[in-house]
């Protein structure tokens, strides 16, 4: 038996946010994007010095900064660029990448619209290496904090993560939550992607998403990965 047709009345079906993942090199892909519209937001982790084993530490301190500096020049005036870092412990020093990311934005004429504390361990438990939190900045030269909008500035955990160097899906979510709520961002620009727990939880969300991973395994892990709303990365 034939469908019945659809009353011309019927709402058509929501469409199904979108996903790219480019195989490339963020920075270069950046640098070609240019400005971004401004319905798109860039919410990422730049790579750490170990992900970068061809580069001594000052030439990935220098890096690192530029990215960052890119990052926060190709967002649009009332755009956000968003970054999730974790310090990190080099020969006895800590290295500070929420002052570093700082420095970077500024550079680039943005400034800060939020930074929150995400813990990665319950507060009291000691750490090694790495500090026992996480930095969640968020910047932009033209938008501005609304106090009658705050969220809490210490998220109690990371949540759910889909390896070890995820961004976690707590942190996402408030991230997915401050975009819709005080941005135009329709779609989640990482272009340090990893394996997509930003982009799947952004599609979660009802936002499209653009990624873009170095390692190939991990694009096509990325190009995969679902997320859920309260029930978690689906198998």
């Amino acid at each position: 038996m034939a469908s019945p047709a659809p009353r011309p009345d019927a709402p058509a079906p929501a469409a199904r946010p979108s996903r790219t993942v480019v195989a490339g090199d963020g920075v270069a892909w950046l640098r070609a994007a240019g400005r971004l519209p401004p319905d798109h937001a860039v919410v990422t982790s730049l790579p750490d010095a170990a992900e970068l084993p061809g580069l001594r530490h000052d030439a990935w301190r220098a890096w690192f900064s530029d990215a960052a500096a890119l990052v926060c020049a190709t967002v649009a005036d009332d755009a956000v660029a968003v970054f999730f870092q974790s310090d990190v412990l080099r020969d006895g020093r800590w290295v500070d990448k929420g002052a570093l990311v700082s420095s970077a934005a500024e550079r680039a004429g943005a400034a800060c619209v939020f930074h929150k504390v995400v813990c990665r361990v319950p507060a009291g438990t000691p750490s090694a290496g790495r500090p026992g939190w996480a930095h969640l900045l968020a910047f932009s030269r033209g938008l501005r904090a609304r106090p009658a909008l705050a969220t809490p500035d210490v998220l109690p955990a990371l949540g759910a993560m889909s390896w070890p160097r995820a961004m976690g899906v707590a942190a996402c979510e408030a991230v997915v939550a401050f975009l819709r709520a005080q941005t135009r961002c329709r779609v989640v620009v990482d272009p340090f992607c990893g394996p997509g727990t930003m982009l799947a939880v952004a599609n979660a969300h009802g936002l499209d998403a653009v990624g873009v991973e170095c390692v190939r395994r991990r694009a096509a892990a990325a190009r995969r990965l679902v997320y859920e709303v309260g029930a978690g990365f689906a198998s």
